[in-house]
């Protein structure tokens, strides 16, 4: 198995930005990329109050999460696991992986991270890819950023981690929400090493989107 075919894990977790987690999960579907999807309590709640998105973590329902994800899940491109779920694949290092990307990433989690607490498999699955040296991309969201936060994020970044807040840019002349969505997404794959198309990269011409 090559790396550029080993699967992506996504964890959603419950700070604010699931449209984030949303796009990428429609790039990786619809570009043909594996995917392996962990949502906590708090995410959940994120994908129903942002995005209207009524995800049952127990009785899971890919169909919630849009057409072309759930087509992902049907084909066995993409698959679900609990986030109580400890005995999961994720959890241990002897399962492959392109990579983790935990999009949005709460301030909670970001702790969990930073001094591996791995009381929940996103967690876990976070710190497997810290032992493991595999690429692990955090997105926060919180602001203003506290002390606590920062100490985290520094800890987080020491330990292997690429702390990328969404923060979107203007440079490429957003013309909507899904531009700036976009451009944060770009950033996420960029980091995976997923090719896409998103956004115009400096000095190349900006494609105008009708």
């Amino acid at each position: 198995m090559t790396v550029a075919t080993r699967p992506i894990v996504v964890g959603v977790t419950g700070a604010s930005g699931a449209a984030y987690a949303l796009r990428m999960l429609e790039w990786l579907a619809e570009s043909g990329h594996r995917a392996h999807l962990t949502i906590s309590p708090s995410g959940r709640a994120v994908l129903s109050h942002e995005a209207g998105r009524l995800v049952d973590l127990e009785q899971f329902e890919p169909a919630e999460l849009g057409e072309s994800i759930a087509a992902a899940f049907a084909r066995g491109q993409f698959a679900y696991h609990h986030f109580r779920d400890m005995m999961s694949p994720l959890a241990s290092g002897s399962f492959l992986t392109q990579g983790m990307v935990i999009c949005p990433c709460s301030g909670g989690t970001l702790s969990g991270v930073a001094h591996g607490t791995s009381d929940n498999l996103i967690k876990r699955a976070a710190d497997v890819h810290l032992k493991e040296r595999r690429k692990l991309v955090l997105v926060p969201r919180e602001t203003p950023l506290g002390r606590v936060h920062l100490e985290n994020m520094l800890k987080a970044h020491d330990a292997g981690a690429v702390v990328l807040p969404a923060s979107p840019g203007w440079y490429h002349e957003p013309a909507s929400t899904a531009d700036l969505v976009d451009f944060i997404v770009a950033r996420v794959l960029d980091q995976l090493d997923v090719p896409h198309d998103l956004v115009a990269r400096w000095g190349e011409p900006r494609e105008v989107r009708s």
